[in-house]
């Protein structure tokens, strides 16, 4: 099939108005006079509109229109040409167009200008490109100042970072010192105290079996309890710093504690420390295990007065106080964000420096002279503080003193002080013949403790596990009082044989007794409610007081 050349001929105007590009003819005043049909379609417009009608620079945004009257048309007239000039065309329909302009100027023999014939092409896409290759080395350009500027500083960040991970890796070692001390520590406070129970109670048994014209023998007696009471205090120390003592928390008013103390303050500090309270207004009420913070402060109140021997003046102050995210997110030690009520006492003392610092809760640690301390009174502080869900913070410089804040959780919720009980009568303590079964793994423990409530006039019978007692409390309904020790061996704990007698014999008072924390009866620190306990080691007197209140209340 041949085809004939001339069909595919196209005229001039045919091409001239379908070209891809945009074609005007303007007077020299910018009065368009012609304009293909590309163009046409370009704006949206009819030629009959246009042409005659409107200037080239009437079809410009605002700053094309400056620019034509500024630069292009004095150009043009200039030199008779312009290239490559950038415009935006306004449309009919409001969109902006940008267009690629050449123009070249035709004139008479005169040198005249007659006509500007414009040639526009379509810069979408250019545009396009042009603003994502300025993106582009915007981005580098950026890329490259950051990469500048953190070859600068690289050396610097490394050194930083190696700081701080060594500072990190080092208050990690600290924590976990701390942790493997308590838990030494506690261990050994647990076992100290089953044995002072048995030494305590025998001494007692001796005492009060002494002959009145054995005054040698008494007096000897007498040194050595006051050796096992003082035996007793470091035990319950280790126990405190290592979290293990069982606290029975209670809503305070910390006002009201420090101010009940000032008397026992000023007598501790003596006649050459003054003594200031700044207690503030409307302070919240905190929850925490009211005597435990009475040692605490009164620990504090010793340890500031013998940084003082010269005297000097200690502060105790409160306050309403929150630890934020930022705070909290900076500690080693797990300290939740919050409200809290803060409890410092500053001493105006000798100060410690860092070393000191950073040792000064490690138990036995001390800067006394030898037999001067325990180094126990701030452990047993911070141990106490944690194990209430608070956090101690330590302030100092040598020659300036120290301050220790305490910060205890803020109390949600009822706000009902516990009501004292008032003391018993010691004379009203002596038992009736009630049936008290008593389970103890440790012998010399048991013994003892059999021994002391026979004497006290009551009916016992023994069990040495879990097994054993429950046979007997299925065969003995006259038994009044179950009173067991919480670590037991033989794979039932005190707490699981109380829930176990308590099924079988309902309302059956139980009387506890531990050196140390169990989560039998002991669930975050704090005793379950209703339970009853009597800590190790226990004297004569606290056991006959504690059994009779709970078989009278039973």
């Amino acid at each position: 099939m041949s085809i004939d050349p001339k069909a595919l001929m196209e005229s001039l105007e045919e091409l001239y108005e379908s070209a891809p590009c945009g074609y005007l003819s303007t007077l020299p005043d910018g009065t368009i006079i012609r304009a293909n049909q590309t163009f046409l379609t370009w704006i949206g417009m009819e030629r009959e509109d246009l042409v005659g009608h409107k200037c080239f620079q009437d079809l410009l945004s605002i700053g094309g229109r400056i620019f034509y009257d500024t630069h292009f048309a004095p150009l043009l007239r200039m030199q008779g040409f312009v290239n490559e000039i950038a415009f935006d065309l306004t449309c009919t329909d409001g969109r902006s167009l940008p267009v690629l302009a050449n123009t070249v100027q035709k004139r008479d023999a005169a040198g005249h200008p007659v006509v500007n014939r414009i040639t526009l092409f379509n810069a979408t896409d250019r545009r396009k490109y042009e603003r994502e290759l300025l993106l582009a080395r915007q981005k580098a350009e950026q890329a490259t100042a950051e990469l500048k500027r953190l070859n600068e500083t690289l050396e610097e960040r490394v050194a930083h970072e190696v700081a701080e991970r060594l500072k990190a890796e080092e208050a990690m070692r600290q924590s976990q010192k701390m942790e493997a001390i308590g838990q030494l520590t506690g261990g050994i406070a647990h076992d100290f105290n089953n044995l002072l129970t048995i030494i305590v109670g025998n001494i007692e048994l001796m005492q009060r079996r002494l002959p009145e014209e054995a005054d040698r023998l008494r007096r000897a007696a007498d040194h050595a309890m006051d050796a096992t009471r003082r035996a007793a205090t470091l035990t319950h120390r280790l126990l405190a710093f290592s979290r293990r003592q069982p606290l029975d928390p209670k809503p305070i008013d910390v006002n009201k504690l420090v101010a009940g103390m000032s008397d026992l303050l000023r007598r501790t500090l003596g006649e050459v420390v003054m003594l200031e309270t700044v207690l503030a207004g409307g302070l919240w009420r905190s929850q925490a295990d009211p005597n435990q913070l009475e040692n605490a402060i009164l620990n504090l109140a010793v340890n500031a007065r013998d940084a003082m021997p010269d005297g000097g003046k200690l502060t105790i102050e409160t306050a309403n106080a929150h630890l934020d995210e930022a705070y909290v997110g900076a500690l080693i030690e797990p300290v939740p964000a919050g409200q809290y009520v803060l409890v410092a006492v500053s001493d105006t003392g000798t100060g410690m420096d860092r070393v000191t610092m950073d040792r000064v809760f490690e138990p036995f640690f001390t800067t006394k002279e030898v037999g001067k301390g325990t180094g126990l009174g701030l452990s047993q502080v911070y141990g106490f503080v944690r194990q209430s869900n608070g956090h101690v913070r330590i302030y100092s410089e040598v020659g300036e003193g120290t301050t220790i804040k305490l910060y205890l959780p803020r109390l949600i919720g009822s706000s009902e002080e516990a009501p004292e009980r008032p003391a018993r009568n010691p004379a009203t303590v002596q038992g009736s013949g009630e049936t008290i079964l008593v389970v103890e793994d440790e012998p010399g423990l048991r013994a003892y403790t059999i021994e002391a409530l026979c004497d006290l006039g009551y009916r016992v019978l023994e069990a040495a596990d879990g097994r054993e007692a429950l046979e007997i409390v299925r065969k003995h309904s006259e038994i009044k009082l179950l009173f067991t020790d919480v670590v037991l061996r033989g794979g039932m704990n005190g707490g699981a044989i109380a829930e176990e007698v308590v099924r079988l014999r309902p309302g059956l008072p139980v009387l506890f007794t531990t050196g140390y924390t169990s989560n039998a009866i002991v669930h975050q620190s704090r005793l379950d409610p209703g339970v009853n306990l009597i800590g190790k080691p226990f004297t004569y007197a606290e056991l006959a007081a504690k059994v009779r209140r709970m078989l009278d209340v039973g």
